[in-house]
Formats: C-alpha cells, structure tokens, sequence
C-alpha cells in the first residue's frame, strides 16, 4: 500500500468520529487492559485502530512498518499484535514469522484488502490467530481480538498447568523414590539380621553370610553386572542357606560326617530355601540363587544336575565365593586356609566345580582384597551383643517327622 496524506478523508473522519462515540459509553471496569500493536504503513488505518482500541479495555501503540514493530516489541510487553500484510520493508507475513518465534505467548492477526483474502488464510496457516478484512470494523475487530486473546491466555493456563504438574510430579516422584529406598533399606536391614541368624544356628562361624555377599559381589563388579544384578546378588546371598532352618538339629549340627540319608535331608534345604521365598516379590530373583547355589559346572551337583550356563549366572559367581569362604573360614573339625591355598583350590576346581571364565575373574582380582574383606566382616560378626538381638527358636521351621 502507498503512503497516505496526512489529511484524513472526510468520510473517515466521520467514522472516527462516530467510534469514538461509541467507545466513550463503553463501560469503564475493565480489569485488564490489552496491550496491542498496530502496525501498518498507512496512517488512517493506524489511526483508525487506536481509536477502536483505545481506553479503557485497550491501549494501543501504533508503528509504521515492521522494524518499528520489532522495536517497541523489544522496548515493551504487548498482549496482541494486529498488522497490515502488505507493507515495504519487513512484511506482515515475515513479522508474523519473527513475532512467533521471538514472542510466541502474544496473540497476532493480520489486516488484508478483499482481494488479499487467500493471503490472510495462508497467514493463519502460519501462526496468525485471524484475518481482519478492510475496512476494518468495530465489533469484527473488537470481536476477532477478544477471541485471540482469550485463545491466548488459554494457552498460557496450560503450558503453566503443565509446567506446575511436572514440578508436582517431580516432588511426588521424589518423595516415592525416597519412601521406596527406605523401604529396600528396611528390607536389607532384616536380610543381613535373617543371614546372621542362619549362621549362628548353622555353625559357629559368624559372619559368614555377609563375607560371602561381599566376596560373590567383588566379583559380579568385575564381570560388569548392573546395580540391579549386584543387588539381586546379595539378598540371594544373604539368605542361600535359609533352608536351613527347616533341618533338624541332629542333622544339621552333626559333629561327625552325615550318612547317605542324613546327607540326601540335607540336600532339602535348597528346596526348602526356594519354596520359602519364591512367593515374595522382592525376592523372586534371588530364589533363584537360593535353589541353584549347589549346582556344579560339570552337572554333578544338587538339586537338578544342572551344568554349565544351565546354572544362573548369579549361582555359578556365588558358588565360587561360597567355597572360598568355607576353605579360608575356621571349622570345628579343621582349622581355615589360607587365602593363597583357597586361590589355588579354586584354579584347581575350575570347570569342575566351577564356571572357568568367572574362576579368570576372580584370579585376577588382586589377592590382598580378600582378606580385608575378610578381616571387615569379622569384626562386624565380633561386635558385642549381635546374638544378643537374634531369636534363633522363632525361626525355626515346624519338620515333620
């Protein structure tokens, strides 16, 4: 469009005249007043709209070509912007672009000529919330402007709706993870209690539980195993021998060797162990290593005769610790090894008794690692007053004869 002369048509001074009327009876309690940009390069349609959008629901600014605009959208907040399309310099369609990108919670609309239609639905394809056609007219803009801006503030509800539940479900994620992990502490808190009262009553070698968690666990951190693995690892540890409780003494505290029956009641006790907890959620995992910590590599083993990687993963590092624990632990009919001598009976057991690939590992662990695993988790067994705290006659289990 071409520039117009300053002087105003006598026709459009009479409709301005006439707006300004109208405007004056508006009534004056608006609460919010919308702040909107005219922008176009013709000084009556300028004109024209700041009438429309005066006080007291609007104020309006006027710039008089798209760089204008960009300016005083820098300078200061404005709720609504209503440009002409056809403008030299930066168009309507490229400040609409701009606006959207750089301003993108303020509602804009684009004012076109009656044969600029097409252009004005290809703008609201881009972004504009609606197209104005001129002559512009009162209730059309009014009308057209209270839409997008209620569109607008709609839209701004939502994104602070959203923005405030993801904080609200953060902070309740935050608050379940908190709850779960003291949940699992307490979990873990009665495993270590449950494994420390199985060793008391099985023999007099405390402590043997947690060594052997922590020596089957150094190994899994070796083999790469993940947080959910190595956790899985040491509650099977922890209660492998938990079928214990359901031997009767004069089997399981024996002082001489077991005959093929007394033996063949003591190979329940994995059995018994995995019926014990395979129902527990939390557990499932670890019965596993429960029921299958006996197997051997070469399929000699109880209960099922499993070998090679037929036998759990977890199983086949736990055998290894277990034995290792039990060659380099005092007995009452021998005295423990040492760490060195188990090393070497273990290389010797490899693919035998054990996985060859996690006998490597466990080779290749540095040998002074042992014992001070070993020499830690005694002195937590030492502590005065553990068996104080453990009630062995209420775990144990009702055997039938």
């Amino acid at each position: 469009m071409t520039p117009a002369d300053p002087a105003l048509p006598a026709e459009t001074e009479s409709s301005l005249a006439e707006t300004e009327s109208k405007l004056a009876s508006l009534p004056s309690n608006h609460q919010h007043v919308a702040r909107v940009l005219a922008v176009d390069d013709e000084a009556a349609a300028r004109k024209l709209l700041s009438i429309i959008l005066g006080p007291p629901a609007f104020r309006c600014t006027t710039a008089g070509n798209g760089e204008e605009a960009l300016a005083a959208l820098q300078r200061e907040p404005f709720d609504a912007v209503i440009s002409d399309l056809q403008m030299p310099g930066i168009s309507g369609m490229e400040l609409l672009t701009q606006v959207r990108r750089r301003f993108p919670h303020v509602a804009f609309l684009v004012t076109t000529g009656v044969d600029d239609v097409d252009v004005g639905v290809q703008a609201m394809r881009w972004g504009a919330d609606d197209y104005l056609v001129k002559p512009l007219q009162e209730n059309v803009v009014i009308g057209s402007l209270e839409r997008a801006l209620h569109k607008q503030q709609l839209e701004i509800e939502v994104e602070n709706y959203r923005e405030h539940l993801e904080e609200m479900v953060a902070e309740r994620t935050a608050q379940l993870q908190a709850a779960l992990q003291k949940i699992e502490c307490g979990y873990e808190d009665t495993l270590q209690a449950l494994g420390a009262a199985i060793d008391l009553r099985d023999s007099e070698t405390a402590g043997h539980s947690q060594r052997v968690c922590r020596y089957a666990q150094e190994m899994a951190r070796a083999l790469g195993l993940s947080y959910a693995e190595l956790r899985t690892m040491a509650r099977g540890a922890y209660l492998h021998d938990i079928g214990k409780l359901g031997i009767p003494d004069g089997i399981l505290l024996k002082p001489g060797p077991l005959g093929p029956d007394e033996w063949k009641v003591m190979q329940e006790h994995v059995q018994i162990g995995f019926d014990l907890v395979k129902g527990i959620s939390f557990l499932a995992d670890a019965a596993e290593i429960i029921l299958t910590h006996h197997e051997r590599f070469d399929g000699s083993g109880y209960p099922g005769g499993l070998k090679g990687s037929e036998i759990p993963l977890g199983a086949r590092i736990f055998s290894i610790a277990d034995a290792f624990d039990a060659i380099t632990s005092d007995r009452p009919y021998r005295s423990a090894s040492s760490f060195a001598f188990a090393r070497e009976r273990i290389r010797g057991l490899s693919a035998q008794h054990f996985d060859p690939r996690i006998v490597d590992v466990f080779l290749n662990i540095p040998e002074e690692t042992w014992p001070t695993i070993a020499k830690n988790q005694r002195q937590v067994a030492a502590l005065p007053g553990l068996a104080a705290h453990v009630d062995l006659p209420r775990l144990r289990l009702v055997v039938k004869p």
